[in-house]
């Protein structure tokens, strides 16, 4: 039998989208229940940040677990697709303080427990835009279950995570080289520096006079008054006879000692290095190893301080300038190179150069983590697809630096460190009061530690939840190869350390970036990001996310435009036409299938072409390879069944064919439930229409 809904002659998304999600969260398709006996399927979201809006990667991000997640709902599997959104300490805090600014106030005008009271407003009222955006999308995520990294759950997750690290020696506090930006005044993560060529200045500077005189090389001339020692490498013939002698540093006057260190690389410039331990993270480990003192000329704003010399109250660049010319007409500049182009670090939030600087901090100490990290991939436990990326994995794990942790920001989960009257120390568990008297740590915690908590303090970790004994470990994490590092290991590293040894998922999906249709990078810079949000408005939030998975080969990166979008409106649009022809012609659902010897060729080679392409889609969604998968979808649908079998059908169908009736009924129903998990509107409104189904 055919639908009861009559289908509209003109397809037009934004008639169905909508009430089709809303009837999906009506009848609670997304809701998981831990104590059904179905074998479970979870995936937790990538929690974007509260502060984010849906960018075209967070589109391609969700189409592919949306796939998933369907499929799996589809074959009786009990399925938990987790969603959330990551507090973002140093995005939200800087989006208020623009607020407060504009009122002519700061943060510190208001005070600590004011200010974070005003970013739970903010919050409020206009955090999370994108959990609407990603119902526009058609996300099938279980919304009973939504977390916040800053929720009272997770925060208990994190100070008990604390607390167990800190009592089995893993984490520390001391000072090291951070990165440190001297705009929003705290330390950051490697994933929150961004690399640009800029154009700087190579300079040649002459250390010493008369019988000991050395010439370094240095793009950073401003920082030489906190200079330790010069470094050469203790097999470079040129400075032999000088290791081991003191040169007398310029513009201050100190002898500095003359030492050799294999980490130098005598092909660089002079093949002398000065060694600035406060300053730089190469010169630290030189200057650590070899004693050398590191004398501290810069302050957290960037301004040079405590050098003695009259460059002391000036920024940092505009010091560079002036010690340049003050060697210059000392006579000690031996070679400079204008522009010189390096890679730069930039504070990823606000575009400021970044500062390494020498800060007392907290860490993780990672060694033993990072090993359990790599022997849970190497021993089979994860699996990385596509396997090629596995060797990335490694070279971060196998070779990781413990983690700074602390950031000096307000916003956030405060490090739950107490200092007594007297210098004592104590580190309290979610359950535990501190002494009376007793003053907590002012810093809070890096935000990718709280978020590498993320697939088991969302299901109630460290209670024993049936979420936890149901969904735990989850199943996949599908995200993009670029934060395989910082986020993909950290949740790696400290699941196996929260959970006793249980991975946090069994399988890591990598995907790569969209680019533009030229394979460019996109950026506000260059004037090529694309909203889709504005393409789901124009073609249907079916024809992106189809778009999408048909671009996205395991890992890789993929290019976007705007008429391949069209293209794929235009194949939901030809898929509408042939399920109105079916339902004008009679093609039912109805009745039991003719057996298959009894059918005429056209109808056997559809029914054949259709149980090929089930099997080689099924197989391709399973492995990740959704734009094999998607392909195939589509030149089964649009070549063979539109093109070819509806055209060699017609007089079958005129001639009132009950045989083709029941096959075309049957190649559409199955067709549409193949192609749901990528196109899940369109799918679901000519399905209920064709076949009267709910």
């Amino acid at each position: 039998m055919g639908g009861d809904k009559e289908l509209a002659a003109t397809f037009s998304p934004a008639d169905i989208e909508a009430p089709l999600y809303k009837k999906w969260l009506d009848a609670g398709y997304f809701t998981a229940n831990p104590k059904s006996n179905k074998p479970p399927f979870t995936i937790v979201i990538p929690p974007p940040n509260v502060t984010g809006s849906l960018h075209i990667g967070h589109a391609l991000d969700h189409t592919l677990q949306d796939i998933l997640t369907r499929m799996k709902r589809m074959k009786g599997f009990e399925t938990l697709w987790l969603p959330g959104m990551d507090h973002a300490g140093i995005a939200t805090q800087n989006v208020v303080e623009k607020q407060l600014a504009a009122s002519g106030k700061s943060r510190h005008d208001l005070g600590r427990e004011a200010f974070i009271e005003q970013v739970w407003n903010w919050k409020s009222e206009s955090g999370g835009a994108i959990l609407d955006q990603m119902k526009r999308l058609g996300d099938s995520v279980d919304w009973s279950r939504e977390r916040f990294t800053m929720d009272e759950g997770l925060s208990k997750s994190v100070l008990t995570i604390f607390k167990r690290l800190y009592d089995a020696d893993l984490i520390y506090r001391a000072e090291r080289i951070i990165n440190w930006c001297p705009r929003c005044l705290t330390a950051l993560s490697d994933i929150e520096v961004e690399h640009s060529d800029d154009s700087g200045e190579f300079v040649q500077v002459r250390y010493g006079d008369d019988e000991i005189s050395i010439t370094v090389a240095t793009t950073r001339a401003e920082t030489m008054m906190g200079d330790g020692a010069v470094a050469v490498h203790p097999e470079d013939p040129r400075y032999k006879d000088l290791i081991g002698k003191k040169v007398l540093l310029p513009l201050v006057n100190r002898l500095i000692p003359i030492i050799a260190d294999e980490l130098v690389d005598p092909e660089f410039g002079t093949g002398a290095v000065k060694v600035t331990g406060a300053h730089d993270p190469n010169d630290f480990e030189m200057a650590t190893r070899h004693g050398i003192e590191m004398p501290i000329i810069m302050n957290e704003h960037g301004i040079m301080e405590g050098s003695g010399t009259r460059f002391d109250g000036m920024d940092r660049f505009v010091a560079r300038k002036e010690v340049v010319e003050e060697l210059r007409k000392q006579g000690r500049i031996m070679g400079e190179k204008r522009p010189y182009v390096h890679a730069v670090g930039h504070c990823q939030r606000c575009d400021t150069t970044v500062e390494p600087r020498l800060s007392k901090q907290w860490f993780v100490r990672v060694a033993p983590l990072a090993k359990a990290a790599a022997d849970a991939v190497r021993k089979g436990s994860i699996k990385i697809e596509p396997e090629e990326l596995a060797p990335r994995y490694f070279e971060w794990v196998d070779n990781m630096h413990d983690w700074c942790i602390s950031r000096q920001l307000w916003w956030g989960h405060q490090i739950p460190v107490f200092y007594g009257p007297n210098g004592e120390v104590v580190v309290c568990g979610p359950d535990e009061v501190p002494p009376t008297g007793y003053v907590q740590d002012p810093d809070v915690l890096d935000t990718w530690f709280s978020s590498g908590l993320w697939p088991f303090s969302t299901l109630g970790w460290p209670e024993k939840t049936v979420d936890m004994e149901k969904f735990y470990p989850t199943s996949v994490l599908v995200t993009g190869y670029d934060i395989l590092f910082f986020w993909v290991a950290r949740m790696v590293i400290l699941g196996l350390f929260a959970t006793d040894g249980k991975v946090p998922f069994h399988t890591i999906a990598l995907h790569g970036l969209v680019r533009d249709r030229f394979g460019k990078k996109m950026s506000k810079s260059r004037g090529n990001t694309v909203d889709p949000i504005e393409f789901m408005d124009k073609y249907g939030s079916d024809a992106l996310r189809f778009t999408l998975a048909r671009g996205a080969n395991p890992g890789t990166d993929q290019a976007i435009a705007e008429e391949w979008i069209g293209g794929s409106r235009n194949f939901a649009t030809k898929l509408w036409n042939a399920t109105r022809f079916a339902i004008m012609n009679g093609a039912t659902v109805a009745g039991e299938m003719p057996k298959f010897d009894s059918l005429d060729a056209i109808n056997k080679w559809i029914l054949t072409r259709l149980d090929e392409t089930i099997l080689e889609v099924d197989e391709l969604f399973e492995n990740f390879e959704f734009a094999k998968a998607c392909e195939i979808i589509y030149h089964f649908a649009w070549d063979d069944l539109c093109d070819w079998y509806l055209e060699l059908s017609k007089a079958n169908f005129q001639a009132g064919d009950s045989a083709s009736k029941r096959v075309l009924g049957h190649v559409l129903d199955q067709l549409m439930r193949l192609m749901h998990p990528a196109m899940p509107f369109i799918t679901e409104e000519l399905w209920c229409s064709f076949t009267g189904g709910e």
